[in-house]
C-alpha cells in the first residue's frame, strides 16, 4: 500500500508539472489575483500528522513553518531536483513542502473554499513568534523623535518591550529609555488595536551654547496605544500615540508623542 501511494503521489506530481507548463504556454485558465502573481491551479494538502515546511528544497534548510494534517497551501511550482513543492504560506513567504507528506489537489477537485494567494495584509505572526524588533519615528513634544523597541513575546496577546528613544530639539538632545508591556486587544485581526504602558528615565543633554539649560535626569511614565498592521513576510506597521509624564520630586510635565514605524516578529 505504501508503494502504491508513493507511485500515485509522484504521478499526480507529474500531472501537476504538465498542467502548469500547459497553462503557461496556452494561457491562464483562471483570473490572476490582485497582486499580479501567476494563477494557482492546485494546492498541496498535508496528509501526515505534522509536516515541516522549509526555507529551501532540502532537509538541510531550516524549518520556517509546521503544518498539521488537512492544512492546504497554494502551489507555486515544483523543484527540478527531488520531490519538493514550492508553496505560499499565509504570510506571503514561499516555503518548500516535501511532496511525500502532502496530496496534490487540483482546484476542480477541492472540497470547500480554496486557499488564495496572500494579499497585502496577512495573518498576525504572533502565534509563532518569540521576539520582535521595531523602529519608529515621529514627534515628541513637538520635536523630532526616533525610537528602537525590541520585544519579548510572552503570548499572542502580551509582549514585553524595552525601548530607547532619541529626542532632537534646537536646544539639544534627550534620551528616553525604559521598559513596558504591550497588550494586543484582538490578536487575530490583521489590523488590530493595542495598548502600551511603560516607564523609565529621561535624560536631557543641552547644547554647549545653551547656557540657561543644564543636564537633567527625570523619571517618566507613559501610556498610549495604536494600531498594529500585519503585512506580508512577517512585516508589521505600527502607528502609536502616547502621553508621557516627566517628573522629579519638585515638578512634572506632560509630553505627547506620535510615531509610525516598521518592525518584524520572528
Amino acid at each position: 500500500m505504501r508503494a502504491r501511494r508513493y507511485v500515485h503521489q509522484h504521478l499526480r506530481g507529474c500531472w501537476l508539472v504538465l498542467a502548469l507548463a500547459c497553462s503557461t504556454c496556452v494561457g491562464p485558465a483562471r483570473a490572476a489575483d490582485s497582486g499580479g502573481t501567476r494563477d494557482i491551479d492546485a494546492v498541496a494538502r498535508v496528509s501526515t500528522s505534522v509536516s515541516e515546511l522549509r526555507a529551501g528544497p532540502g532537509l538541510s534548510y531550516r524549518v520556517i513553518h509546521r503544518a498539521e494534517r488537512g492544512e492546504s497551501f497554494p502551489i507555486q511550482g515544483r523543484e527540478a531536483t527531488g520531490f519538493w513543492l514550492r508553496v505560499y504560506l499565509p504570510d506571503g513567504r514561499s516555503a518548500y513542502l516535501l511532496g511525500d507528506s502532502a496530496d496534490t489537489v487540483f482546484l476542480d477537485e477541492l472540497d470547500g473554499p480554496a486557499p488564495g494567494t496572500p494579499g497585502f495584509f496577512s495573518p498576525p505572526p504572533l502565534d509563532t513568534a518569540h521576539g520582535g524588533l521595531s523602529m519608529s519615528g515621529g514627534l515628541f513634544a513637538g520635536s523630532g523623535y526616533a525610537e528602537l523597541k525590541p520585544a519579548l513575546v510572552v503570548n499572542r496577546s502580551l509582549s514585553l518591550e524595552p525601548y530607547v528613544g532619541l529626542v532632537l530639539s534646537r536646544s539639544g538632545r534627550s534620551l528616553l529609555y525604559g521598559a513596558g508591556a504591550t497588550m494586543n486587544l484582538i490578536p487575530d485581526w490583521a489590523v488590530a488595536p493595542y495598548l502600551h504602558l511603560g516607564g523609565g528615565g529621561f535624560t536631557s543633554l543641552p547644547n554647549e551654547d545653551a547656557f540657561a539649560l543644564r543636564r537633567q535626569t527625570l523619571v517618566h511614565a507613559r501610556a498610549g496605544g495604536g494600531l498594529l498592521a500585519s503585512l506580508r513576510w512577517r512585516i508589521v506597521l505600527r502607528l502609536e500615540a502616547t502621553n508621557t509624564v516627566l517628573f522629579d520630586a519638585d515638578s512634572y510635565r506632560n509630553a505627547q508623542s506620535y510615531v509610525a514605524g516598521l518592525g518584524s516578529y520572528f
